[in-house]
């Protein structure tokens, strides 16, 4: 099975017919090995930057000071990287000073895990210098040389490691699992954005109850802007369908107000919106069972993620299921203001007045008619409702 794009393959032949190596490397290699579809393909290369823009006739300085050209191949973008080594991590995130090397191995020895540090050339030979085939093949995630300096060079790699923990399921080096708690403290260096992308992605991994296990045994948690107590109780709520939802359960089960859980992982507006209606639901599920009025203010999504966390916390309680929701939810005679069919020109046309404060009302009280089975969702059963009951308020 041939790796990679045709535009990426291209784009190595093409170095390699110029006399550089070529290879392709990182997190696509290993999903490539894991059986999985590989996507974000890189490319290395001994080429320099220069040598790479001398290669091929469309290309873009996208991040040439770190070694990475744009190349445009079949109306595709490949990134191509020029192997590296790194100098000191002052901040521990970013490097001091890259050097570009000549180097294969040189350029495998910085990077974060075995599993990470592979390559794979053209012809399917893989270049394995740290064992990360057998690491792989026992499910172990494993920092390249001492796991202290990968984690002091780059904070960022220690909420990756339980990310990793969650999207493949694989079990942690004895010595990378201890210092990843030794390293704990240093996430403060990592921004609160890319904790949040992180978390995102762990979130919805195959196995986030035990990436969530770790975060807590490695004290991880302790670090964080938020986070639950009850790591049982988030762990029930799983697995998750969305990052949101993710969320939704991280905010539910550690009774965050919405607004400071906002504030501690700077979320999108879409992001507040749904968690502030998850919020508002949840409160109203505790009340009892979901009826027309919740069914028809919320999402489907804000239904089901709502109802699960509802079950993961009061196991003992009736509860309804996604397709129950669903159903139920679909059986509703409109499912928003917009599939009234009427509007409020209708309403002026029909009375002969002018339009204002009125027509919110009346339009709201018709919605409801409908919602509650009072009248027909048609603009002539409307008609004949709404000139009576306006006839009898007048």
């Amino acid at each position: 099975m041939s790796f990679g794009t045709a535009a990426s393959r291209e784009v190595v032949r093409q170095l390699m017919d110029a006399g550089y190596e070529a290879v392709f490397v990182g997190g696509s290699v290993r999903d490539h090995l894991l059986g999985k579809e590989a996507s974000d393909i890189d490319i290395a290369t001994s080429a320099m930057p220069t040598e790479v823009k001398e290669v091929f006739s469309h290309t873009f300085d996208v991040g040439i000071q770190h070694g990475t050209v744009l190349v445009m191949m079949y109306g595709e973008p490949i990134e191509v990287t020029t192997y590296r080594t790194e100098g000191t991590y002052a901040d521990h995130r970013r490097p001091d000073e890259v050097h570009f090397v000549r180097s294969l191995e040189e350029d495998l020895k910085r990077r974060d895990f075995t599993m990470n540090a592979l390559a794979l050339t053209l012809d399917g030979l893989c270049i394995d210098p740290f064992g990360g085939q057998e690491d792989i093949k026992k499910r172990l995630i494993r920092a390249v040389g001492n796991a202290d300096d990968r984690f002091q060079e780059d904070a960022l790699r220690i909420i990756r490691t339980v990310r990793f923990a969650s999207t493949l399921g694989f079990a942690i080096e004895k010595d990378t699992a201890n210092a990843l708690k030794n390293n704990a403290p240093l996430i403060g260096h990592i921004s609160v954005e890319r904790i949040k992308t992180e978390m995102d992605k762990l979130f919805i991994g195959k196995y986030v109850e035990r990436a969530l296990t770790i975060l807590v045994e490695s004290n991880l948690h302790r670090e964080l802007p938020l986070f639950p107590q009850e790591i049982g109780m988030l762990s029930a709520c799983a697995p998750f369908s969305s990052p949101l939802h993710g969320w939704a359960a991280f905010m539910i089960v550690g009774k965050f107000n919405p607004q400071d859980l906002f504030k501690a992982y700077k979320l999108s507006n879409q992001d507040k919106q749904f968690l502030t209606a998850v919020s508002e639901a949840f409160q109203e599920r505790l009340a009892g069972k979901f009826g027309t009025d919740q069914l028809y203010k919320y999402t489907e999504s804000v239904l089901q993620i709502t109802e699960r966390i509802f079950h993961a916390l009061y196991p003992n309680k009736e509860y309804m299921t996604i397709e129950e929701l669903r159903e139920m939810k679909g059986k509703l005679p409109i499912q928003s203001k917009e599939d009234l069919c009427i509007n409020g020109k209708d309403l002026m046309e029909w009375t002969g007045q002018r339009g204002g404060k009125w027509l919110g009302e009346w339009l709201y009280r018709a919605e409801r008619a409908v919602l509650y089975g009072q009248c027909i969702n048609t603009s002539k059963h409307l008609k004949e409702w709404f000139l009576s009951e306006f006839k009898r308020q007048a």
